[in-house]
């Protein structure tokens, strides 16, 4: 769990808020989740096809 929340907040940049409103961030941590799930399931169907 704690390394996803740092992944969340280093390489995706949820760390930094860009907007100044609260939906905004929220879009922002929305798109951020996402970007990770995207990222694990390219990872595991890599895996599942060696």
């Amino acid at each position: 769990m704690e390394a996803k929340n740092s992944q969340l907040k280093n390489p995706q940049g949820l760390a930094r808020n860009k907007t100044p409103d609260l939906k905004g961030m929220t879009l922002q941590g929305v798109m951020a989740i996402v970007a990770v799930n995207l990222k694990r399931i390219i990872a595991l169907r890599k895996e599942s096809t060696r």
